[in-house]
């Protein structure tokens, strides 16, 4: 499941297509953050949209009141989010900004990622746990969404089991839960996700 996989130039995607066209655009909060949220009686605090792509999820965290920054790698992502958020007369940081050798300097109560984990090579996957881990304020959390082992289709992201994501993430975090869930967008059939609540 984690033979190399190719990835689209995220910076010409944003640049040449409507972000509601993307796989993975859900205008809504995701249920399993939404859910998460509710469980650990998170309300208020600061977070980060790790790879925030078209802005919905860091735009669903600043409606619930919480004080959002968003990033991606692709500035015209960016640009795009921070456009339609200004519409929506949401103050919300966004920033350019690669996670591995991430410029941010703040610390924040959650880390949410929905896009960016499972895109990493699995070389780089200890880096992002170290990077991630510095973001987070101690007792905070990452809320993680990536792909599931149980996801067949040919192409698209790097496939996670529960016990892969227990060793990669134990050295800086504790696994508090992982759920076989999917991953809520534009496709028809919804491709198979686990949505993982670790604790630093």
């Amino acid at each position: 499941m984690n033979t190399e996989r190719e990835f689209p130039n995220w910076e010409q995607l944003y640049q040449e297509k409507p972000v509601e066209t993307m796989p993975w655009f859900n205008p809504e909060i995701d249920p399993d953050l939404d859910r998460a949220l509710t469980k650990l009686n998170l309300q208020s605090g600061t977070a980060l949209d790790i790879g925030t792509g078209p802005g919905t999820q860091a735009m669903a965290l600043a409606l619930l009141g919480f004080k959002v920054t968003g990033t991606d790698l692709s500035a015209a992502a960016v640009n795009k989010a921070e456009t339609k958020a200004k519409e929506k007369g949401l103050d919300i940081i966004w920033k350019q900004d690669d996670i591995l050798n991430s410029k941010l300097e703040e610390k924040f109560d959650f880390v949410f990622d929905r896009g960016c984990f499972h895109v990493l090579p699995p070389e780089q996957r200890q880096d992002y746990v170290l990077v991630v881990d510095r973001l987070i304020n101690p007792n905070g959390y990452l809320f993680l969404k990536c792909f599931s082992h149980k996801e067949t289709r040919e192409a698209g992201l790097y496939r996670f089991t529960q016990e892969e994501i227990k060793e990669i993430f134990s050295s800086k975090f504790t696994v508090c839960d992982v759920q076989e869930t999917v991953y809520h967008g534009t496709l028809e059939q919804l491709p198979l996700a686990l949505f993982c609540i670790l604790q630093k």
